[in-house]
C-alpha cells in the first residue's frame, strides 16, 4: 500500500475519505482489542456505560473493592482520552504533521507491551489483572478521543451503542411515509444515505474486529494483540517518512 495513501489516513489535513478510512480500520482494532480483552481479564474495557453502572450495582451491593476497580478502569478511559487531546494540541501548536501520529504511536506501544505481557497473567494475580484492565481502558480512550477530534465528533470507534442508534434514526427515516402533501416548512423526511453506509461500515467493522479478536486470543493467546500494534504503529510511523520519499514507495 503506498506510504501516500498511508500518511494521508492520519494527515492534518482532513477528507470525509480519510476519516471514514481511519474509522474503519480503528473500529477492527477497537473490536479486536475489546473482545480479545473479556477473554484475558472477563471484562470489557471501552465501554464506560457498562463500567459506570456496575460500579453503582456493586455500591449498592456493598462491593467496594469492585466499586474501586470500576473508578480505576473509568479514570484510566478519561486520561487516556486527556492524554490524546494533550498530545493532538501540543503538535497542532508546533506546526507539526504528527498531532494524530503521536496519539496512534503510544496505542501501539501499550498494545504491544500487553500482548508480552499477557502471559504472566495466567498466575491470576489481582494487581496484574487490575493494571491490564487499566491499560486496555487507557488505550480505548486514548484512541476514541483522536478519532473525535479527526472527524470533528462524526465517528466513533469504540463502542457501537451510538452508532447502533443512529442507525436506527436512519432507518426510521427511510420507512417514514411522507404522503402525498409533505409539510410546508420542515419538507419531506429523507434518510441521510451517505450517514447510513458510515454507521453500517463502522458497525461491520467492529463487528469483524471482535471476531477476529476473540478467535484470535482463543487459538493464539495475548500474543494476538502484536500485529494490531504493528498495524498502528505502521499508521502512525508513515507520516514521519519524508515527503520526498513518497515517490520511491509508489
Amino acid at each position: 500500500m503506498p506510504i501516500k495513501y498511508l500518511q494521508g489516513l492520519t494527515a492534518p489535513e482532513r477528507t470525509q475519505q480519510s476519516n471514514l478510512h481511519l474509522g474503519v480500520s480503528l473500529a477492527f482494532v477497537a473490536g479486536a482489542i475489546n473482545a480479545g480483552g473479556f477473554l484475558a481479564v472477563g471484562q470489557y474495557t471501552s465501554h464506560m456505560t457498562g463500567m459506570v453502572s456496575g460500579m453503582a450495582d456493586h455500591l449498592a451491593l456493598g462491593k467496594l473493592d469492585l466499586v474501586i476497580a470500576g473508578l480505576e478502569a473509568l479514570v484510566a478511559f478519561l486520561l487516556g482520552a486527556a492524554t490524546s487531546a494533550i498530545l493532538i494540541n501540543w503538535a497542532r501548536r508546533r506546526g507539526g504533521r504528527s498531532e494524530y501520529a503521536l496519539p496512534l504511536m503510544i496505542e501501539a506501544g501499550l498494545l504491544l507491551v500487553f500482548g508480552l505481557m499477557g502471559e504472566r497473567l495466567s498466575l491470576s494475580m489481582t494487581l496484574e489483572v487490575s493494571l491490564t484492565i487499566a491499560l486496555l481502558c487507557f488505550v480505548m480512550g486514548l484512541q476514541n478521543a483522536m478519532v473525535t477530534k479527526v472527524s470533528n465528533a462524526e465517528i466513533r470507534t469504540t463502542h457501537v451503542t451510538g452508532l447502533v442508534t443512529d442507525i436506527g434514526i436512519e432507518l426510521g427515516k427511510l420507512a417514514y411515509w411522507n404522503g402525498s402533501t409533505p409539510h410546508p416548512a420542515l419538507g419531506k423526511v429523507q434518510v441521510n444515505a451517505r450517514k447510513l453506509r458510515i454507521l453500517l461500515a463502522l458497525t461491520g467493522s467492529f463487528m469483524v474486529g471482535s471476531v477476529v479478536g476473540a478467535l484470535g486470543f482463543k487459538h493464539v493467546g495475548y500474543v494476538s494483540t502484536v500485529p494490531l500494534a504493528l498495524v498502528l504503529a505502521l499508521l502512525a510511523s508513515v507520516q514521519f517518512v519524508p515527503r520526498q520519499w513518497h515517490k520511491l514507495t509508489e
